[in-house]
């Protein structure tokens, strides 16, 4: 959590500190108990228990007295976002298009910090271990989607990132370092696209381009996710990119 004595004054530390007691929470760990949250957190379990008991007096989780998860009401602090953009649901029937035409799942995202979230998605048959719904996220170092989102931030915010970032080998293709990932990322942004190969789970190849708004800022990624085996890199380039590309820009045509 943030620490310093640089924040306005105006800044509410409860807030942050609920706000992390959610976010500990993910497809990995739906359930905790107080320890694994107060570890998640940095709270003390004192904290960390008078949190999740406020959050289950207000219906956002829910527990067992030892175990805690989260309850489908927190959906609501996301819907209003969702709501209020018009990303998904103009992305939407364009990747149901990609879908049919490439018979691969296709799926939006935008950044947040240093994960993508996924804000829209049509899904085939599933590729990942772990089901990937609206919210998702993953480490942006490590999918197609994040690679694009990175190469569109301002030199400054990239800067900064790389300069935080410690990329964890989630398999033995994952980049490991900041300077690699720079250097990928420097290819992403001349050519416009990602194609990532083995990097977030082994078996799965994703390729994507970026949604640009109308200054031409990069502020959301679309991708293509498919089978290792069952489709080479070049044969992405080839067959499954210029799809891509092209459902790319009528997302961003249709945004203006």
């Amino acid at each position: 959590m943030t620490t310093g004595p640089d924040r306005a004054g105006h800044y509410v530390q409860s807030l942050e500190r609920g706000l992390a007691v959610i976010r500990a929470f993910g497809a990995d760990r739906p359930a905790l108990t107080l320890s694994d949250v107060a570890r998640a957190t940095g709270l003390t379990r004192a904290a960390a228990r008078r949190f999740l008991l406020t959050l289950a007096e207000l219906g956002y989780v829910r527990t067992d007295g030892r175990l805690f998860s989260l309850t489908p009401r927190v959906l609501e602090l996301g819907y209003s976002y969702l709501s209020g953009q018009t990303l998904p649901q103009v992305a939407q029937p364009h990747l149901e298009r990609l879908s049919r035409t490439v018979h691969e799942s296709t799926s939006v995202s935008v950044l947040d910090g240093g994960d993508i979230v996924y804000v829209a998605r049509v899904p085939t048959a599933r590729i990942m271990s772990v089901a990937i719904a609206i919210g998702t996220r993953f480490p942006a170092y490590a999918t197609s989607m994040g690679r694009v989102l990175l190469a569109g931030l301002p030199p400054a915010d990239l800067d900064c990132y790389l300069a935080s970032v410690r990329p964890e080998p989630l398999t033995n293709r994952t980049v490991r370092d900041a300077a690699a990932l720079r250097a990928e990322l420097d290819v992403v942004r001349l050519q416009g696209w990602a194609v990532v190969d083995q990097e977030l789970e082994d078996g799965l190849r994703a390729v994507a381009a970026a949604i640009t708004d109308r200054s031409g800022c990069t502020v959301a990624a679309v991708n293509v996710s498919l089978h290792a085996a069952r489709s080479s890199a070049d044969s992405v380039r080839r067959d499954t990119l210029p799809a891509l590309l092209d459902t790319a820009a009528a997302i961003s045509a249709d945004l203006l």
